[in-house]
């Protein structure tokens, strides 16, 4: 008897016990939403003096279809450059075809942005740290190759630490939108995807310029590459 009453009082404290729930979050709900935009380039003209035309002959662009490194080239009789170019570098492969050095005086390059405004460029060969000062030229043998990367050195900042965290160098994309993420407790730049793609399509069409000099025997030739934006792809993940 004594045992099933002990049974009865334990039934009515339990009965009296606030219910609890087990609540379990949707794991396959996405936490953050990422817009990405790919770029497509072409080399679309190359301007020289017109004393290079005389002494350096015909030109040729065209585009590499089998190289896995660069995208397309320019020729003359003095050099072949090749290239490839995305939204955050611009790289090169450049021949040299004569007899005689090949110097390329960095402070005289330069790159002009879409809107037409000129920048002094950072090369490979330049620590960020050293973006604001004199470069030495750099020397391309006879007959040899020469592999570089040019990028607007203003595009290029020191962001400082702080108590938590240490400072880090970091690179302004060439064209934007590239990348805009919208997750539960922070917002984008962009209200919808539709806004993103629209923004990051504009760019289509337009056109930027790579002076690179390039000095040989004394003389300075001013060559110009100028690129054009051919397409531009845009998705949507979501994780």
């Amino acid at each position: 008897m004594k045992s099933f009453l002990l049974f009865i009082s334990i039934l009515l404290i339990a009965s009296c016990a606030s219910p609890t729930f087990n609540i379990q979050e949707n794991v396959h709900e996405p936490v953050c939403t990422g817009y990405m935009a790919v770029y497509s380039f072409s080399l679309q003209e190359v301007e020289r003096p017109e004393k290079a035309d005389q002494r350096y002959g015909s030109k040729t662009i065209d585009i590499l279809n089998n190289d896995k490194k660069y995208k397309f080239y320019f020729e003359d009789e003095m050099m072949r450059i090749s290239w490839d170019v995305n939204v955050m570098s611009i790289s090169f492969s450049l021949q040299n075809k004569t007899e005689h050095s090949i110097k390329i005086p960095w402070d005289e390059a330069a790159y002009v942005d879409e809107n037409g405004r000129s920048h002094r460029v950072l090369h490979g060969g330049v620590k960020y740290s050293d973006r604001g000062q004199p470069m030495p030229p750099s020397v391309i043998t006879r007959m040899s190759i020469f592999e570089d990367t040019v990028f607007p050195a203003d595009y290029i900042d020191w962001n400082k630490g702080s108590g938590y965290s240490a400072g880090n160098w970091s690179k302004k994309s060439l064209f934007s939108p590239t990348l805009d993420i919208i997750c539960k407790l922070s917002k984008g730049v962009y209200w919808s995807f539709e806004d993103f793609d629209k923004a990051a399509k504009s760019n289509i069409g337009k056109t930027f310029q790579v002076l690179i000099p390039v000095q040989i025997e004394n003389t300075v030739n001013e060559y110009i590459f100028i690129f054009k934006i051919e397409d531009v792809s845009t998705r949507k993940e979501m994780k």
